[in-house]
């Protein structure tokens, strides 16, 4: 594991004491880190809303976004188990779970995996989301990278809040249901993008993603105004 990248990765994590955090973006970070350092093909985010609905809120590709998406839809899979129990949900080989979570395990083997680990993301004893990892082989997980895994979910969980005070729960929902709206605006974004553009989803995501830390604008805002009209994307041909 590249300990540099490691260190530098919970340092960015607990940065989020800043005018124009984004954590749309926090959260990819988090995902792609996790990809790139714990040998793990995919990683995707779960957080609950002021309602307590579990949303897909960050995926480090359209594929296991879509299958995130699919557990929720069908109400079951070892992320929503993760969630509800507070613990750790380890899967080695999805095709031996097929009684446990039946359209789950088929859906993430056509999706190209076999193996899932589900982390929760934790606020002391409140448990806000999960963090989900996913091999395309099927086998153990490593079992040095697992407490890595938990501490990357539990730094990120912390920064969430961005204030220690007594209203650190309320800032946290509207933090969430801030980011869930931003969410609506980045997904319709990409749609116009890739259409324009005849990409795919994961490459409109990291055109629109990439301009927007080039030009020193918040996701959200390139969103909005590139789906009103009032920014063109000036040299991404558009």
């Amino acid at each position: 594991m590249n300990e540099q990248l490691l260190a530098k990765t919970f340092v960015e994590l607990a940065d989020t004491l800043v005018a124009d955090f984004d954590l749309i973006d926090f959260l990819r970070l988090l995902t792609d880190r996790c990809v790139g350092m714990l040998d793990v093909s995919a990683a995707g985010v779960l957080l609950a809303d002021r309602a307590g609905e579990l949303r897909v809120m960050a995926a480090s590709d359209e594929q296991v976004r879509l299958l995130e998406l699919f557990q929720l839809q069908n109400d079951e899979g070892p992320c929503l188990e993760c969630f509800h129990t507070g613990a750790p949900v380890t899967v080695p080989d999805l095709g031996v779970e097929a009684a446990r979570w039946p359209r789950f395990a088929s859906q993430a083997r056509r999706s190209g995996y076999s193996a899932v680990q589900a982390l929760p993301m934790r606020l002391r004893d409140e448990v806000v989301g999960a963090l989900n990892l996913f091999r395309s082989t099927p086998g153990s997980f490593d079992p040095a990278a697992t407490p890595i895994a938990q501490a990357l979910a539990d730094v990120a969980t912390i920064s969430l809040l961005q204030q220690r005070s007594s209203q650190r729960t309320s800032l946290l929902n509207e933090q969430l249901q801030t980011a869930l709206n931003s969410r609506v605006l980045i997904e319709q974004a990409k749609g116009k993008l890739a259409e324009r553009q005849g990409i795919d989803m994961e490459q409109a995501f990291t055109a629109l993603r990439g301009y927007a830390r080039a030009h020193n604008l918040r996701l959200s805002d390139l969103a909005r105004a590139f789906i009103d009209g009032t920014e063109p994307l000036t040299g991404l041909g558009c």
